[in-house]
């Protein structure tokens, strides 16, 4: 099958790789699993009983259930959009330290927020089965998909860490270790090796004393032409 040149070159373009790379379709995964959490709660979460017309919580009429929801979710999508954009300016940063400590960074904020949405779903879960049924005419199925996208999201952020930690064993070299490593080898080249030398030299010691020779150099000296010496008439 022939390919377009136009096609080929928007596979191979650096923004289709970008999007093609695990870590980048674990973190898209991740935003929109926390926009539905929040925006299901945010809008159908809160709904009022037939005998009264205060707002209440569909999760066991509990507004911290949905209070926690909202914001483990709002707070989880800005997250993965910041790295998202970190990600994108990541292959051009110079400095090394920066590079491991965003990936630092990166693991211990998946890490968190596996647990947090580990204790999240299991909260939920727990506040929806303690829930009257039809105590609420509306807001059932947003509750029920803000705690099965809230299961999701743990298996995502758990991948997530994963990628971290792999990317921590596979960083180069710590800069100083490195920039010692290279003088070392550069002082092992230029050093000449040392020559083996057939004068013996006195062992000195406490007891044993030796002295540079202080005889001084004989002068060189030019040679003098003959000088012609006349000699007198007889």
């Amino acid at each position: 099958m022939h390919i377009p040149e136009s096609l080929q070159d928007l596979a191979d373009s650096e923004a289709v790789q970008f999007l093609k790379r695990p870590k980048t379709i674990a973190r898209i995964l991740a935003g929109v699993f926390s926009l539905i959490v929040f925006s299901s709660l945010l809008t159908d979460g809160y709904q009022n009983k037939t005998d009264s017309s205060q707002l209440l919580c569909v999760l066991n009429s509990s507004n911290t259930a949905c209070s926690f929801s909202v914001g483990a979710g709002l707070l989880a999508f800005l997250s993965c959009l910041g790295f998202l954009a970190l990600d994108a300016h990541q292959s051009r940063l110079a400095s090394t330290r920066f590079k491991t400590a965003f990936q630092l960074l990166d693991f211990i904020l998946a890490v968190l927020w596996t647990g947090v949405w580990f204790v999240g779903f299991c909260f939920l879960a727990n506040q929806w089965q303690h829930s009257p049924p039809k105590e609420f005419l509306l807001g059932s199925s947003s509750a029920k998909a803000a705690i099965t996208f809230a299961f999701f999201s743990i298996l995502v952020w758990i991948f997530q860490a994963y990628l971290a930690l792999q990317d921590l064993q596979h960083d180069t070299p710590v800069p100083y270790k490195r920039s010692l490593d290279e003088g070392g080898v550069v002082l092992a080249s230029l050093s000449p090796p040392l020559a083996a030398s057939p004068v013996s030299t006195p062992a000195t010691g406490p007891n044993n004393l030796s002295y540079a020779s202080s005889t001084p150099a004989p002068y060189l000296t030019t040679p003098k032409a003959p000088r012609l010496a006349m000699m007198p008439d007889n």
